[in-house]
């Protein structure tokens, strides 16, 4: 079973008349606000800059398919003064009672533009890197040295006003693609991620699952799973957030071959222990084969990052060669029997 892609891709580029969107715009959050009736996307969008500043824009949509604009300038970002303030990458929402929650990648500063030679995993080094970070010594937090990605969390009610409320992963390891879940199990909160743990077992970036009951403060990291397929060969990572299902917790993630190519799958865990794969596909649901998935800032990737249930349809929203944003669709009642009875473990 595959994804199917809008035959209108990419959904959304990047805005000419906008420098801090010109570049790329991609890795959307994406909820369904039934007050309004209306699909809200929160996007991570760059510019030409040196610095790579990211930020996230605003899109929203009737459809779910064709969005629009409804600002001109970043609805979220991080100051330079704050812990956040290089950048903001890779957004995801979930809704609790009346609030949404975001979970996004920060670094202390901007990465710069990545893309470019020399690098060193996935990031480049230009004469504006670290912003000079080493004037304040080694005394620094390592996150702040060493320019790790820390992942964080925010609130709003509106998509206008936004409440940052602090650090979700430890400082000290890098740790991205954060989930939460969409409501407590069993009394707990549940954190999904990618830590870069040096593990003895687990021999490649894996998702981890913690639990907690605050939502800032979760237990050690549990392992939850690796990559085992040929696709999966150099390291796995969340996707989307998860959606309750009478079958189980569904989540989509993205695995990375060997020569750095994107994919995508899904997985059901347990509803009432999220720990316990029930389901996992064998095959890639998705893959790079369209030429805005191919060229690019990344060229090779599709990373999904937004999953809204509307009806029957699975609407799927991705990022496309870190440079656009794309859209695929599934019947949802048809891709849960494909998981539950063709990929269950």
């Amino acid at each position: 079973m595959k994804l199917e892609k809008f035959a209108g891709n990419p959904i959304l580029r990047p805005n000419p008349n906008n420098a801090w969107e010109e570049r790329c715009v991609l890795n959307p959050a994406v909820v369904y606000d039934d007050a309004a009736e209306k699909f809200i996307m929160l996007y991570r969008a760059a510019g030409n800059d040196k610095r790579h500043q990211i930020t996230f824009g605003i899109a929203e949509s009737e459809d779910g398919v064709h969005f629009e604009r409804t600002a001109n300038a970043p609805v979220f970002a991080g100051r330079r003064d704050e812990p956040d303030g290089g950048c903001a990458e890779d957004p995801r929402l979930v809704r609790m009672g009346k609030t949404y929650f975001l979970t996004y990648a920060a670094r202390a500063y901007a990465p710069g533009q990545y893309w470019l030679e020399p690098w060193v995993e996935g990031v480049s080094r230009p004469p504006m890197y670290l912003e000079k970070a080493d004037v304040y010594g080694t005394e620094l937090p390592q996150f702040a040295r060493e320019n790790t990605t820390v992942s964080y969390l925010a609130a709003t009610n509106d998509f206008k006003h936004y409440k940052k409320l602090g650090r979700l992963t430890d400082p000290t390891v890098d740790d991205r693609d954060v989930l939460l879940f969409p409501e407590t199990v069993q009394g707990n909160y549940v954190l999904v991620s990618r830590p870069k743990f040096k593990d003895a077992e687990v021999k490649m970036p894996s998702i981890w699952i913690s639990f907690g009951k605050d939502l800032l403060v979760y237990g050690k990291p549990q392992f939850l799973m690796t990559g085992e397929q040929w696709w999966e060969e150099q390291r796995i990572g969340a996707g989307t957030p998860p959606v309750k299902t009478e079958r189980g917790w569904f989540m989509l993630y993205h695995g990375v071959d060997a020569k750095g190519v994107y994919r995508v799958g899904a997985v059901l865990l347990d509803l009432l222990d999220p720990r316990k794969v029930l389901a996992r596909t064998k095959d890639f649901l998705m893959e790079p084969d369209r030429e805005y998935e191919l060229s690019g800032l990344y060229g090779g990737c599709v990373f999904p990052t937004g999953a809204v249930v509307k009806g029957s349809t699975l609407y799927v929203y991705y990022g496309c060669a870190d440079q656009y944003i794309g859209l695929a669709t599934a019947d949802f009642s048809k891709l849960l029997s494909y998981l539950s009875e063709e990929c269950a473990l």
